[in-house]
């Protein structure tokens, strides 16, 4: 079985056109993040890089430690930057990645409002720095939350479900849509090159510390030798997407998306219940799933959505395909960090 690394160095193997990256700065904000720090993974392992890679986040210690191999070098450049306030460091960045978003279920009970902001004036700082600085397109992150709680179809990037917006949870999903029209809205008044993508839940070995999603959860307690802690009954039908796979759609929509679109990301072969997700990380460690009673406070935290399963195929019109099995990802991602 191939590796985790070994899916990292074969994305280059697609026919992208990798041409439109030759001599250009690119900006990943949220670096440290799951996304954020596979992909910049992925361009710094090109063969033939011709670009410089910037990499932007709050937390200096976490990003020394996870780019430590690239520090040295000439094409790696990372700085320490909040989204919630302007941009100053004078420097052209021809693609802007804006991957910097809290998506932790804690942060949705603890910190609302800080979600709120950071999502919106996160867009606004960014696209207000690339307009007078040479950006050639902006692509934003959001989240496949946007479409809030569906009636059960496959959803595509037409859809808009049902948030509550007076649900303090709603924080999330509710300032993701926000600053997608936010987006949307600076290409329609001032020519903005803008694409966004539409992550489904993502997993990989690249989630941090404080990431209290439950796959991350999950993949903590087996590697700790315990069983599996589920706090729900875990009825939630899911799109899930290794995170490499993830990062090869994002560059699909970088280099090959209209601008102006939207693209869900997911892997069409990847639905399950958080139930079955649980019993697959369980098997993987030979450990067990138990029950156990969630507080109140992280019940606040919890996604209300019921089912949550994507359509690919306007993002399989620009060339993008996934093979494998979700069984055989999550095993390299606990391989991986195991070997860590």
């Amino acid at each position: 079985m191939k590796t985790y690394s070994d899916d990292i160095k074969n994305i280059f193997h697609d026919s992208l056109p990798w041409e439109k990256l030759s001599d250009t700065n690119i900006l990943i904000t949220g670096a440290t993040g799951l996304i954020g720090s596979t992909l910049i993974e992925v361009l710094m392992s090109n063969p033939h890089q011709d670009y410089c890679v910037y990499a932007s986040g709050r937390n200096v210690e976490r990003a020394r430690k996870r780019f430590e191999k690239y520090l040295s070098m000439d094409s790696f450049h990372f700085f320490e930057y909040d989204v919630m306030f302007p941009l100053q460091i004078g420097i052209h960045f021809d693609y802007i990645i804006h991957a910097a978003s809290n998506a932790s279920p804690n942060a949705f009970s603890n910190s609302p409002v800080e979600i709120v902001k950071a999502n919106i004036y996160g867009v606004s700082n960014l696209i207000e720095y690339g307009l007078t600085h040479g950006m050639k397109r902006f692509l934003y992150v959001s989240s496949g939350e946007v479409y809030g709680e569906g009636d059960g179809r496959i959803i595509t990037e037409d859809y808009s479900g049902y948030v509550n917006s007076m649900n303090p949870r709603s924080c999330y999903p509710s300032s993701k849509r926000a600053a997608e029209t936010l987006c949307a809205s600076y290409a329609s008044q001032y020519g903005v090159d803008v694409v966004i993508a539409r992550p489904c839940h993502i997993f990989g070995p690249n989630f941090t510390e404080s990431d209290n999603r439950v796959y991350a959860q999950f993949i903590r307690n087996i590697l700790k030798g315990e069983n599996i802690i589920m706090k729900s009954t875990g009825e939630q039908f899911r799109s899930w997407c290794y995170a490499v796979d993830c990062v090869s759609a994002i560059l699909y929509i970088l280099l090959k998306g209209v601008s102006g679109e939207a693209y869900n990301i997911a892997d069409p072969h990847s639905v399950f219940t958080i139930r079955q997700l649980a019993e697959m990380v369980a098997k993987i460690g030979n450990r067990k799933v138990v029950m156990e009673e969630a507080s109140e406070k992280e019940k606040r935290g919890y996604n209300p959505v019921s089912k949550s399963v994507f359509s690919v195929d306007k993002l399989e019109t620009l060339g993008w395909k996934v093979s494998g099995t979700m069984n055989e990802k999550m095993r390299k991602t606990v391989e991986h960090l195991k070997n860590c």
